[in-house]
């Protein structure tokens, strides 16, 4: 089965955090298959973007290695790669002051006026705010602007409110990209078709038939660059309330009305809100954190996950396992084991 390609416009996609984890390991090598596929016009740039200096062509060679290590070897041909490569600027910016702002304004207006542009933010949560504010305020926004962010949307539920009304009030709902990746990975997008296409599993996908629910994220890569990051989020913020809720959701929710992101969204929220609260009364018998030590993963040896860190101490979850419950009639008295 081919994948049907959809032709886009001539566009700018603006990496904040362009030589980070993400954009190494996940837009980097996505952005290839792209152009590789054909789908990107020859007019499109990617520049990225940090507050570290790196000349353009530091900055291919940067790409290079991460099309090299993370797209399976058959995908990969040097002309495709020089080509894509050949997209690829760079620019040093930092969100908390004025330095680089007018050298990207430059470099977008060398573009014809409208063309899009996809601001993706690559980088923690607390500069999410920061870099919306600046874009508006440098002028690099219009109606044809996209802003794309990341997970996690804040620390909790106040500073994830405090972000959203920040962007809000430079950029229009219509215009914000609230994304999880793991929604396009192939076995996630594939729950709905075994779910809906096939009329076999839909009479007996509920209580009465299934006796639990296990939904487990595996992963075999250690902190890899993540450690400021990844020490003050842990498994919990960083998997659980992102990537396995919406997984769940997948799992769980009713039939949409239609096959749309709105109708998909309504049937997600029914889901969460139906969700049993964990308290303070029960989470010892709902919850388990753990944190990984030195030993071994695909055959080779690795380091603890406190060896990672500079002070050698910290009790952020590596591992963190929920039983959790669905209060409607569909899964009433099921149990849902998430771990991570």
């Amino acid at each position: 089965m081919t994948s049907q390609i959809i032709p886009v416009d001539a566009f700018d996609y603006i990496v904040f955090g362009g030589n980070g984890d993400l954009a190494e390991r996940k837009l980097l090598p996505a952005l290839y298959h792209r152009d590789h596929d054909g789908q990107l016009p020859p007019q499109a740039r990617i520049i990225g973007a940090s507050r570290t200096y790196i000349s353009d062509d530091d900055y291919r060679a940067f790409a290079r290695a991460a099309i090299t290590a993370h797209v399976k070897p058959a995908h990969q041909s040097p002309e495709a790669i020089e080509r894509f490569v050949s997209r690829l600027h760079y620019r040093e910016v930092d969100a908390r002051s004025d330095k680089g702002w007018d050298e990207l304004k430059a470099l977008l207006d060398e573009a014809e006026p409208g063309r899009i542009r996809a601001f993706y933010l690559a980088v923690g949560p607390a500069l999410f705010g920061e870099f919306a504010s600046r874009i508006a305020e440098k002028g690099l926004s219009s109606a044809n602007t996209r802003l794309v962010v990341e997970k996690p949307v804040g620390r909790d539920l106040d500073s994830a409110r405090a972000l959203n009304d920040t962007i809000g009030r430079h950029f229009s709902e219509e215009q914000v990209f609230r994304i999880d990746h793991y929604l396009g990975k192939e076995t996630v997008q594939n729950l709905m078709a075994l779910r809906f296409a096939n009329m076999l599993y839909e009479p007996v996908w509920k209580s009465g038939y299934i006796d639990h629910v296990q939904i487990t994220v595996a992963e075999e890569v250690g902190l890899e660059g993540r450690t400021s990051y990844y020490d003050k989020a842990g498994a919990l913020r960083d998997m659980v309330q992102n990537h396995i809720l919406q997984l769940l959701c997948l799992v769980a929710l009713e039939p949409p009305s239609a096959m749309n992101a709105d109708a998909l969204r309504d049937e997600k929220l029914k889901v969460l809100r139906a969700l049993r609260p964990i308290t303070a009364a029960n989470v010892e018998q709902r919850t388990v954190r753990g944190q990984y030590k030195a030993g071994a993963s695909g055959g080779a040896a690795v380091k603890g996950y406190i060896e990672d860190l500079a002070n050698g101490e910290s009790d952020t979850e590596t591992f963190v396992a929920l039983k959790v419950e669905i209060g409607n009639w569909r899964w009433a008295g099921v149990p849902f084991y998430l771990r991570t």
